[in-house]
């Protein structure tokens, strides 16, 4: 299979959704409670909608690391002082990683563990370690609460993208 067409880059700022709903999938993030903060998973088909839209494949490969990258964010905030997250471009780690050729049985079952893994780690936050801190390469500060609910709706954002 040839390498598909390159989606535009997703390069919008996102943590917005940490103070109001967003407007393309409703998903309010302030109405979650932090030990409400659950993953969620896609189920696979390798189709694209559109020659720059990723399938449901994709973006379930997409979430995978998703998963994996916030755990490894949410871990670190928890081990040390205010770090500093490396940069991840999502869209070079799909044309890496190549999404689109992925077995998506194998995807679907490492989009449950890392799910799985992510939420477990959530679940071991202490009542006092909800306000730690982490600053994205962009400058943008979180807490482990608001990693939290910005993980939340980027997941549930991406059900909403597949669905259309």
């Amino acid at each position: 299979m040839a390498e598909p067409q390159a989606p535009e880059p997703d390069d919008k700022d996102w943590t917005w959704t940490l103070q109001r709903p967003c407007p393309e999938c409703g998903f309010d993030t302030a109405a979650i409670e932090p030990v409400a903060i659950p993953v969620l998973a896609r189920p696979d088909a390798a189709t694209r909608p559109a020659p720059t839209t990723w399938s449901p494949l994709e973006y379930a490969c997409h979430v995978r690391d998703v998963h994996q990258i916030f755990r490894e964010r949410l871990e670190l905030m928890l081990a040390e002082n205010d770090p500093a997250f490396a940069n991840w471009d999502q869209d070079a780690s799909a044309l890496a990683e190549r999404y689109w050729e992925q077995d998506p049985a194998v995807v679907a079952t490492e989009v449950t563990e890392t799910g799985e893994a992510l939420a477990d780690a959530y679940s071991r936050v202490g009542d006092d370690q909800w306000d730690r801190t982490g600053v994205r390469s962009n400058g943008s500060t979180f807490t482990v609460e608001s990693l939290g609910r910005y993980v939340l709706h980027d997941l549930h954002h991406h059900v909403w993208d597949v669905r259309g």
